[in-house]
């Protein structure tokens, strides 16, 4: 027996009217067991809504003037002054036409905890956004046989049992384009940072499938983040995912705010996803790019701690398809998520909320998609789609370094390599506090300039040599002399890696101190002198031969004739500065 149609009016028809619509729609629909189920509602204020299959045609007052609400806020004139708004209202109202939509509409059974559960939405899919009543979104994110689960996108006052909710029939989306760029949005793509409306060109949907092979290229151009450790020992190339993990308050997010500020008059657009963070830690970062005149070419994602899990969960969604816009228009874009161990946190809240059984460390089953299927979405693709790149910096954060936890081994094996950043390098002041053993690019040498790549030859096998011999010899007092030579060598480099925070080096600089340095150059060179001798080495060497640190930097390569010029600016640099002493 088929669902009986639903008439909602405000006063009870007589038998003569509902046997005259019974006949009507059991012609229409070709049911001839259809029965007609009649309730009373005094807020249509006139008019009915019927129910027939899913769909309401709304014939209601209360559903003409939120017709006409709707057509007034869609008014793209913006009026001046009183009368021009008089104007424009009576305009607007004479032109109105109702329509009976048809509109698949549900029952909210229960709502609390940003979470709502409705009945009546039969023909709702997942991942679609639905409208309640009091203009609230939300989106559908579980599906069963009798009601679905919806996450609220906004506010949930006035808002109870049998309040209804309405298919829209798309997706969730967000604003894109250049108009973004400088601005701060929340993970809806609404500005929050008081600079008024954003005209967006288009508008991409948060949830997008990721593109297959034939869509991408190889890893090959080098995404330069300015700092000399990662440059040197784990080359990131656009298109590439590197992790950065470590514990909290280990320096994570400066590495990614220098990578941001190193793309300033590259053409590579950065943007920044917020997850989780304290709106106080992302008006630190927001203020950063200010300050070095990086904000133009940024943009930021905001769903702060405060803000509900519910747009937590959709914020790194959705600056990925502010990021796609970009990449298919072949530009070449950075995104930092930061970090995706809160976005995890967010969705397990979701996932217990709309009661789905938990697994391994009370996370549900299907979290490792969560994230594969977001930086998937990360590639460099061909030109035939766009000839464009997202590179991807996600950020996990680790406790007492436990990089095992379920969170961390998920990331872990979607990347394509990691940078570890340990907590006992960084209060020993080694800052970045990178641990080269821990840390890798799968890519590697591909996505490295010539000059940089042949000059940092020897310096992770160096380190890993320090590294060994320091545990053995840590104890020992009496040392041979190459053991001695070699401890000494590293402790340079080591030196030569600590790098300011919020200074990136430019690639000409980096190849300078490289070759320098893995060439025993600075071995005669007391350790606590390294740091003023470097500085003031570079500074007189960008005064006096520029133009051949220009050609480095516009080559990437370290020739024969610049190696010669830096050995010998370096020797009379060196005896000047012995002979001032």
């Amino acid at each position: 027996m088929s669902k009986p149609c639903i008439l909602t009016c405000v006063e009870r028809p007589d038998r003569v009217h509902q046997e005259r619509l019974l006949t009507f729609l059991r012609r229409k629909y070709g049911k001839m067991d259809q029965e007609l189920e009649v309730r009373l509602d005094p807020e249509l204020l006139g008019g009915f809504t019927l129910t027939v299959d899913g769909y309401t045609y709304d014939y209601s007052v209360r559903g003409r003037m939120r017709q006409m609400g709707d057509a007034l806020r869609s008014s793209e004139e913006a009026p001046k002054d009183v009368e021009a708004l008089v104007q424009t209202l009576r305009r607007e109202i004479q032109d109105f036409h109702p329509k009976a939509e048809a509109m698949e509409l549900g029952t909210v059974l229960e709502i609390g905890d940003g979470i709502a559960t409705a009945d009546g939405l039969d023909r709702a899919a997942y991942g679609e956004l639905v409208r309640f009543e009091n203009g609230t979104e939300g989106m559908v994110m579980d599906l069963r046989a009798d009601s679905v689960g919806i996450i609220l996108l906004g506010d949930e006052a006035g808002l109870g049992e049998g309040s209804r909710v309405c298919r829209t029939g798309r997706t969730v989306q967000v604003p894109v384009g250049d108009a973004l760029l400088g601005r701060v949005v929340n993970a809806l793509g609404a500005p929050i940072d008081g600079l008024g409306p954003i005209h967006a060109a288009d508008h991409y949907p948060v949830e997008r499938e990721a593109g297959g092979v034939i869509t991408r290229e190889p890893v090959t151009v080098p995404l330069q983040t300015g700092i000399l450790a990662i440059d040197a020992m784990v080359p990131i190339g656009r298109g590439q995912r590197e992790l950065i993990v470590g514990d909290r308050q280990t320096g994570k997010t400066a590495i990614a705010v220098d990578a941001m500020l190193n793309q300033k008059d590259t053409g590579v657009i950065c943007i920044y996803a917020a997850i989780g963070q304290k709106a106080s830690s992302v008006a630190r970062v927001q203020e950063t790019l200010k300050k070095y005149r990086a904000m133009g070419h940024c943009i930021i994602v905001s769903a702060a701690a405060g803000d509900s899990p519910s747009l937590q969960y959709i914020a790194p969604y959705a600056a990925t398809a502010m990021a796609e816009y970009f990449m298919e228009r072949g530009r070449d874009v950075l995104i930092v998520y930061d970090d995706l161990s809160k976005h995890a946190v967010a969705y397990r809240t979701l996932s217990l909320l709309l009661k789905r059984s938990p697994g391994r460390e009370a996370y549900p089953g299907d979290v490792f998609y969560l994230h594969s299927r977001l930086l998937e979405r990360s590639c460099r693709v061909t030109k035939e789609y766009g000839g464009g790149s997202i590179t991807a910096l996600p950020i996990i954060e680790t406790q007492a370094g436990d990089v095992s936890a379920y969170i961390p081994t998920n990331v872990i094996s979607i990347t394509d390599g990691q940078i570890y950043l340990e907590t006992g390098l960084f209060f020993a002041g080694q800052r970045p506090a990178i641990n080269v053993g821990l840390s890798v690019s799968r890519v590697g040498g591909a996505a490295q300039t010539k000059a940089v790549k042949k000059s940092a030859g020897t310096l992770r096998i160096d380190l890993a040599r320090f590294r060994e011999l320091e545990v053995f010899t840590q104890f020992s007092s009496d040392l041979d002399k190459a053991t001695q030579q070699t401890l000494d060598h590293g402790k340079r480099l080591l030196e030569l890696l600590k790098q300011p925070l919020y200074q990136p080096m430019s690639v000409s600089r980096q190849a300078v101190l490289l070759y320098i340095a893995t060439q025993g150059l600075l071995d005669d060179v007391p350790l606590e002198q390294i740091r003023s001798l470097i500085n003031g080495f570079m500074e007189e060497l960008e005064t006096r031969y520029s133009d051949v640190l220009a050609e480095v930097q516009k080559t990437g390569d370290l020739g024969g004739v610049a190696i010669e010029t830096v050995r010998a600016a370096l020797a009379e640099y060196k005896s000047r500065a012995a002979a001032a002493q």
